[in-house]
């Protein structure tokens, strides 16, 4: 039988996976009736429920990325309950499309049982990946309906 993951084991799998870009793996570290929440997203949905809705994102965001990330700064904070960590990292942002480098703070209160993330809110510097990506002229038009 599998050893089952710890929760600090089941993050850095998922943080590997994402600075290597591959996105269409992730999912598997998600329970079948996951949620995640983006509570800093600024635009489109903020929760996402259930592993197969989260293999769609993964890969919408996979398929479309013009970034390059490395995580530095990483910091896992072990909590009362054993099934939660919070996580602390940066990332090292480079934009293939306007050739920026910049860092964008993350922070995710992971919740994860049997080896599987059941739930996450994530608080990611989304404006940050907009400014670098000259997409602020888009988004404000879009916060105002244009």
């Amino acid at each position: 039988m599998p050893e089952t993951l710890s929760p600090r084991e089941v993050f850095q799998k998922l943080l590997q996976g994402i600075t290597a870009g591959r996105f269409s793996e992730l999912a598997e570290l998600y329970a079948e009736d996951a949620v995640v929440e983006t509570v800093f997203e600024p635009l489109g949905p903020r929760r996402f429920e259930g592993r197969a809705v989260l293999a769609e994102r993964f890969a919408q965001v996979g398929a479309l990325s013009p970034i390059e990330l490395t995580s530095t700064n990483v910091v896992i904070r072990e909590t009362d309950d054993p099934e939660v960590i919070v996580a602390e990292w940066d990332y090292q942002v480079h934009h293939r499309v306007t050739g920026r480098t910049f860092e964008a703070a993350n922070i995710q209160v992971l919740r994860v049982r049997g080896g599987l993330i059941v739930s996450s809110r994530d608080y990611h510097d989304h404006l940050a990946l907009i400014v670098g990506g000259d997409s602020l002229p888009q988004l404000v038009a879009a916060l105002e309906g244009k």
